[in-house]
């Protein structure tokens, strides 16, 4: 199949895809649903972002930490024994690399703890801002202007 029928096919198919009207991202009590009477096709679940956030924040970042402590002592250990040698050297670097990787990994799982939270702030914020501005929006009336 060459382009011109791929194209063909993909515009044809673009009217069963559209639908009138507007959803937010959930449904209303009286068993509304998404569009053309679909299911609603965006899902956010603040609670579990937090709670996702709160796991890095309480477990992955301390034993992280804890971790990269018990590997340094060992290390450190090592490298006293081995002092004079080459292998003290060797492990010298070994520590710095596994040091710069820890840090990276825990400036990686904060970042993501952050984003989670602000996600779960961003898309309440929108739904607020959608909110208001769709009841600000109505009928002009001669009332109104008194």
């Amino acid at each position: 199949m060459g382009f011109d029928e791929d194209w063909a096919g993909i515009r044809s198919g673009a009217p069963a895809r559209t639908h009138d009207g507007m959803r937010l991202d959930g449904t209303d009590p009286g068993g509304g649903a998404g569009p053309a009477g679909g299911a609603p096709d965006l899902a956010t679940a603040p609670a579990r972002k937090k709670a996702a956030a709160r796991t890095i924040e309480t477990e992955l970042e301390p034993r992280t930490g804890t971790a990269a402590r018990c590997a340094d002592a060992a290390t450190a250990e090592a490298v006293a024994g081995f002092d004079g040698w080459a292998t003290a050297s060797g492990l010298k670097t070994v520590e710095a690399t596994w040091d710069k990787q820890v840090r990276t990994l825990l400036a990686r799982l904060a970042t993501e703890k952050e984003a989670l939270r602000g996600t779960a702030v961003a898309f309440g914020l929108q739904e607020l801002d959608t909110r208001s501005r769709i009841a600000g929006v109505g009928p002009a009336s001669g009332i109104d202007r008194y």
